[in-house]
This record gives structure tokens, sequence and C-alpha cells, in this order.
């Protein structure tokens, strides 16, 4: 490898962190912040199903927390699975969040239970559908063994799909999924 391959290399890692951090460091801002100021007000500003000031909540639902535990449990996830997201383009990552937010969104704000919906999970489970699936998609060596690999990894992550335990938004999670295999089909087209 020559010192250039290694510099690109190293300079695009260096850019995951980057955008990884800054949207981790976004959480965990607005966390300490709604904690210490807010009192958890903020979390009024997450998905409210089929009220109109809910659809705010698409946007900021997933970098509101109910608390530390929840907002800790989020972050490790995020920061793996969205890095695999974009390994092979940064803009996939900013591609399949952006189609992860509306679909998750608009499929809890119709379909959710009531009161707010908010937390990375939705993000989680459609960065997990969306590398699990866009192996198949695309039908390439590398995004199937991204895939087997994520599945391993994670494959647990799908029973969280499935209504369980009071408190989580399994609807966030089902149609963050959904939205994540959607971008997979969207982007193995391109």
């Amino acid at each position: 490898m020559s010192k250039n391959e290694i510099n690109g290399i190293k300079d695009e890692l260096i850019t995951h962190g980057l955008i990884l951090g800054s949207f981790v460091a976004l959480m965990w801002i607005v966390e300490i912040a709604d904690f210490l100021i807010f009192r958890g007000y903020l979390n009024t500003y997450g998905i409210l199903p089929r009220h109109l000031i809910g659809l705010r909540g698409i946007l900021f639902s997933p970098f509101l927390h109910g608390n530390f535990p929840h907002l800790i449990a989020n972050t490790i996830p995020f920061i793996i699975l969205g890095w695999f997201v974009m390994l092979r383009e940064v803009s996939d990552f900013f591609v399949v969040t952006a189609i992860v937010m509306v679909v998750g969104g608009l499929g809890v704000w119709i379909f959710g239970s009531p009161g707010p919906h908010i937390g990375a999970s939705g993000l989680i489970f459609g960065y997990f559908g969306f590398l699990l699936l866009k192996g198949i998609f695309e039908r390439s060596f590398v995004g199937i063994f991204l895939s087997v690999i994520v599945g391993s990894l994670y494959g647990g992550l799908i029973w969280g799909v499935l209504p369980g335990q009071p408190g989580i938004s399994w609807e966030g999670h089902l149609f963050g999924f959904l939205g994540g295999v959607l971008a997979a089909r969207l982007l193995s087209e391109r």
C-alpha cells in the first residue's frame, strides 16, 4: 500500500469519526441540557402520533432520549451500525438516515401508540435493515459479506420490531427497519 493510499484511508476514517461523533455529541448535548435545564420537557418534541404538532418529532426524536441509560443503550449500536452504513460511501449514511427518519417517523406518526416516541433506536433499526438487505438487493459479495457480519452481531435486534416491553416504541423499531429496507432497495438500484 502506498503512502497516498494510507493517507486516503486515514482521511476517510477521520471523516467517518467526525460525522458519527457530531451526531452522538448532539444527542448527548441535548440529553444533558434536557436533564439539567429543561427537566425532561424536550421529550415532548418527540413523534406524537396522529397530532399535527407531532410531525416535528420526525426531525427531533432521534436526538431525544428518556434518560441517560436510554441514550447509552443507543450510542454504541448507533456508532457501529452507522459506521458500517458509511463504509463504502459516506453519502449513503446521510441518504439512509434521511429515508429512515422520514419513513420511520411517518410510520410511527400514523400507526404508533399514543404518547411521544423518542430515541435513536429507529435509526439503529433502519441501519440494521439497510445493512441486512443491501447485499441481497445488490447481489455483491462484499454486500452479502457485510450483511452476514451484521446479522451475526445484531441479529437479535429483529425481535425488537415486535410488541413487547411497555414504554419501548416497537413501532419506531419496525418502521425504522422498514425505512432501512427501502433505503437498501433504492440505493441498490443506483
